[in-house]
């Protein structure tokens, strides 16, 4: 039995789901050990290229499966954890459904089982953040369904009418990554594991980065301010600082966010009032991302010593401080110039780690710290461990973001640096490889450090749960219903809080707004495309050479878009246009340089370059850290998938030619007969023209090359 009633004294007797709190709680220790392990294996493969191992393990395979698991496996289970553990005593009620609880948990892990899966054999969409193909894509949807059907439920059948401020942020974020996920998502399969994106050139990349940035926003921030907003008042025992800071907090938050997508896409082919756009919603979020960084921290006001005694304390108040630390920093790299001197640089990513680490990962720890007593009836086993942990996580921390922003602040000065001639002073993109090398060893000492502390939490955590007693009642409490409550007068936002439903629309219009005005436009990309500047296609033969550049995770550290910045011109050639990549699915903009721009890279190189340079990349760049990649050489293309592309393509707008539709085939074959046949005159020994290396050399020549029609 969940639940009795006393109905002679309006007293009712729960009893709280405690083991789907320690089904998740268990899932983000296991899931954060895998995402960190894989972190640091990627992080010693950009210092020591040799240890891309195998086909499966190269850098671009599991670069995504590491961001994957650090925010749906990670991220996600913490969320759920604190969701099911908070959302039942705020709401003063169980669960709506225990075996709704029970698919939820279950249909999430096997999601992520799926991604550990597919994303090292190459299965991607090809989109960052968002690379799971489309069968994953469903599962996603369906579980999440699961997930919002189970808390809303609950919302309905709880005992405490008005909605604390946790449950707000949980709402918007239920409502909105929904909205996210599917939009984003929207492909067209053409077998099990492969489908293309509907959107192409600049409207996938606004979508994405409407979607990325939106991730962020309401996968790793409002929740864990909703989670923020319930267990510092907990664990210091004071309520929240300002009830008026949170309601302007929220509803400040939740319509700027939604805006600031644009940013990623400053200085690029974006139209300008987009770029506009997100560079004043980004610096407009300083406001509300402060005032509730604010919020958090005066809860301690007249309780600071907590700070020297209580490790659950540190860990929530230094995750704050690192949230306050992440979106100032933010703002700062909307700012367009300086977005143009840190994007494509390492320096993003420590902003990103700086959230991720500091924020995302040290309140769940605190918040870890907080349940798992509760959860198995003890008490944790060594407040000793726990503040050791806290001091080397935060050396961890402060190791990787110190050496990324300072690689990147050289490579985007090296980048940009011309001397009074007007020329390039650094024009050999290697350069500045060579000059950050040492600090991506100093970033892995970072990640090892903090995956030390949470070995200590491991342990604690173990040693904490074998002194709990054998037998776990759940928690039972007695609450009064809220219909034997009495009424009081109500308006304002006071009111709205007893008002679930319109306050789940009010959110929902809150986000819809920002989304539409910035998206809808760029869906009619006929009038953003100059007629004269249209491209050709790409061939049957590159679009396989372009599944492949996807499949092995080369958009991880190459872009294709030359920037309107004088440098970048001078590096690459002309800025990118909207018309090079109208045809592009997914969109390759980027959003890393590890390695040059590609945007013009076709015809700079012979054929033979690109041979030699993806058997042994240091074979023709001594410094080059870039994978090896032999198994292109004796793979061969799949040319029978050509004629389904090709069809595919046509019908979502391509201009395919009429040969290449009804003979993609034999086309690919000719053009890949071609490109051996040179190859074995520069030197190629053995018969390339079935193997996927030459697909791959089709479409690197091809970039840049497709010219105006």
């Amino acid at each position: 039995m969940s639940a009795s009633n006393d109905t002679n004294s309006g007293l009712i007797q729960i009893n709280y789901n405690d083991q789907i709190v320690r089904m998740f709680t268990l899932a983000t220790l296991f899931w954060v050990t895998i995402a960190m392990l894989v972190g640091i294996i990627i992080a010693l493969q950009m210092a020591v290229p040799q240890l891309n191992l195998t086909e499966w393990l190269t850098f671009g395979r599991i670069r995504p499966l590491h961001t994957n698991a650090a925010i749906y496996a990670f991220a996600g289970n913490a969320i759920f954890t604190g969701i099911y553990h908070s959302t039942q005593r705020l709401l003063k009620t169980r669960m709506f459904s225990d075996g709704l609880s029970k698919i939820h948990f279950w249909g999430w892990q096997f999601i992520i089982v799926m991604a550990v899966i597919t994303l090292p054999l190459g299965l991607s969409q090809g989109k960052e953040f968002a690379e799971l193909e489309w069968p994953i894509d469903i599962a996603v949807v369906l579980i999440w369904v699961v997930f919002a059907i189970n808390f809303f439920g609950t919302l309905l059948k709880r005992n405490e009418k008005h909605l604390y401020v946790a449950i707000w942020f949980y709402i918007a974020t239920i409502v909105t990554v929904a909205l996210l996920y599917i939009v984003n998502a929207i492909s067209t399969p053409i077998s099990y594991f492969k489908s293309y994106i509907v959107f192409a050139g600049i409207q996938d990349a606004l979508v994405q980065w409407w979607f990325g940035h939106n991730a962020v926003a309401f996968f790793l921030t409002t929740p864990f301010l909703g989670l923020m907003y319930y267990y510092l008042p907990k664990a210091a025992n004071r309520p929240i600082y300002s009830y008026r800071l949170s309601v302007v907090h929220f509803w400040s938050l939740i319509f700027l966010y939604i805006w600031a997508g644009p940013h990623h896409l400053l200085n690029t082919a974006l139209p300008e009032w987009l770029q506009t756009l997100g560079v004043v919603f980004s610096i407009m979020l300083w406001a509300p991302s402060w005032g509730g960084a604010v919020n958090g921290i005066l809860t301690l006001r007249g309780a600071w010593h907590l700070l020297r005694t209580d490790p659950i304390i540190k860990f929530l108040v230094a995750a704050i401080t690192f949230y306050a630390m992440a979106t100032f920093e933010g703002p700062l790299l909307s700012v367009k110039a300086v977005n143009g001197l840190g994007h494509y640089t390492d320096w993003i990513v420590g902003h990103v780690h700086l959230g991720a680490l500091g924020w995302n990962g040290f309140l769940s720890f605190g918040m870890i710290y907080f349940i798992v007593p509760k959860m198995w009836k003890t008490e944790l086993y060594s407040k000793k461990l726990a503040n050791f942990h806290f001091w080397i996580g935060i050396l961890g921390i402060l190791f990787y973001y110190v050496s990324m922003l300072a690689a990147g602040l050289t490579q985007g000065l090296m980048w940009r640096a011309v001397d009074a001639n007007g020329h390039l002073v650094y024009p050999d993109f290697v350069e500045t490889v060579i000059r950050i090398l040492p600090l991506f060893l100093f970033r892995t000492l970072g990640g090892v450090l903090f995956l030390g502390g949470f070995v200590l939490l491991l342990y604690n955590v173990y040693k904490t749960i074998k002194q709990a007693p054998k037998e776990l009642a759940e928690e039972t409490v007695q609450v009064r219903t809220s219909s034997s409550a009495p009424a009081h007068p109500e308006q304002g936002h006071r009111k709205l809080e007893g008002m679930a439903a319109a306050f789940t629309i009010l959110a929902l219009i809150a986000i819809l707004v920002g989304s539409i005005i910035e998206i809808v436009p760029t869906l009619s990309i006929n009038k953003y495309v100059k007629t004269e500047n249209k491209v050709k296609p790409f061939t049957p033969l590159e679009l396989a050479g372009r599944d492949i550049y996807v499949k092995e995770g080369c958009f991880t550290c190459h872009s294709q878009m030359i920037r309107t910045m004088h440098s970048d011109v001078l590096r690459y050639g002309a800025a990118s246009t909207i018309e090079e990549s109208m045809y592009d699915r997914p969109f390759q903009w980027g959003s890393k340089r590890t390695g040059p721009d590609l945007a013009r890279l076709g015809k700079k190189y012979p054929d033979l370059w690109h041979y030699m340079h993806m058997e042994d990349p240091r074979a023709v760049i001594k410094e080059s850290i870039m994978p090896a990649y032999p198994w292109l050489i004796t793979s061969t293309i799949d040319f029978d998938s050509l004629q389904k592309k090709v069809s595919l393509f046509k019908k979502l707008g391509v201009p395919h030619s009429e040969e290449d539709l009804s003979d993609a085939n034999n086309r690919a074959k000719e053009q890949a007969k071609k490109i051996a046949d040179v190859l074995k005159k520069q030197g190629v020994k053995e018969d390339v023209s079935d193997k996927k290396i030459t697909a791959l050399i089709a479409y690197l020549q091809a970039l840049g090359q497709k010219g105006g029609e």
